[in-house]
């Protein structure tokens, strides 16, 4: 049976860690080295006006569509964020096919956007779907409990039981606090499992902070790896977690 091979990665907009410079050209090449079968991530720009005239080399396609061209990958966008010069939220890659999805809102205020993409893959070889879902949550613990608690209930409410699941993204969990939370929905995040300890991801160039995670049930974590060190410390604010995983 094919091991699944999952990364996600916060690429801030595609600008590098202080907004200078324009990197989503360089993050497409470091990510077909990583060539992961399924990449969720967040921050993914759809569209913003001001940086296009800013950068001569702001790509013509939105960011999800350009990645997805580059890395020869099936896409789906979750849009959580709008304004007047364009849209941001979460997009997930998969080079198996995706026979269903939905974008769910989960902000908890009117001064964070925020969203979980909900996709359902069909590995090659596997004898049932994966379910995948893609998050990015507040920067307050409180409201990130409120979204924790509304993760377990959708879970529970939306998902068979019997379905492998991968949740993962951008946590902003510097306190740890979700791996409790979300233990009710049956999820151990794979660091924890493999390395009894949350990966370092943030900020890219000296990681201090656990904010981006892996979360899975019905799967066996074969390896979990931080991607540290150049060129991913000059593409994002964050560094990308991968995973290898098969059945339970």
């Amino acid at each position: 049976m094919k091991i699944l091979n999952v990364t996600t990665y916060n690429i801030h907009k595609g600008m590098s860690p202080l907004n200078r410079h324009l990197r989503v050209d360089e993050i497409a090449q470091a990510l077909a080295g990583l060539s992961p079968d399924v990449l969720f991530l967040q921050e993914v720009q759809g569209k913003n006006l001001l940086r296009a005239v800013r950068h001569d080399a702001w790509p013509s396609l939105p960011q999800h569509h350009f990645l997805a061209r580059r890395l020869d990958r099936r896409v789906v966008y979750g849009l959580n964020a709008s304004y007047e010069h364009g849209h941001h939220g979460n997009a997930l890659l998969s080079c198996h096919p995706i026979i269903e999805w939905c974008n769910r809102d989960i902000s908890v205020n009117r001064y964070e956007s925020r969203g979980v993409l909900h996709c359902m893959l069909l590995p090659k070889g596997w004898s049932q779907p994966v379910v995948a879902l893609c998050a990015h949550l507040n920067l307050l613990a409180r409201d990130r409990r409120k979204q924790y608690a509304d993760l377990v209930n959708y879970i529970r409410e939306a998902i068979p039981a019997e379905l492998p699941l991968i949740l993962a993204g951008d946590f902003n969990d510097w306190q740890g606090e979700a791996s409790d939370c979300l233990l009710e929905a049956g999820l151990q995040e794979v660091f924890q499992q493999r390395r009894g300890r949350y990966a370092l991801s943030f900020p890219a160039r000296m990681p201090m902070l656990p904010l981006d995670r892996i979360y899975v049930r019905g799967l066996r974590v074969l390896n979990a790896e931080v991607q540290h060190g150049r060129p991913w410390s000059r593409l994002s604010d964050h560094l990308p977690l991968s995973a290898s995983l098969l059945p339970a």
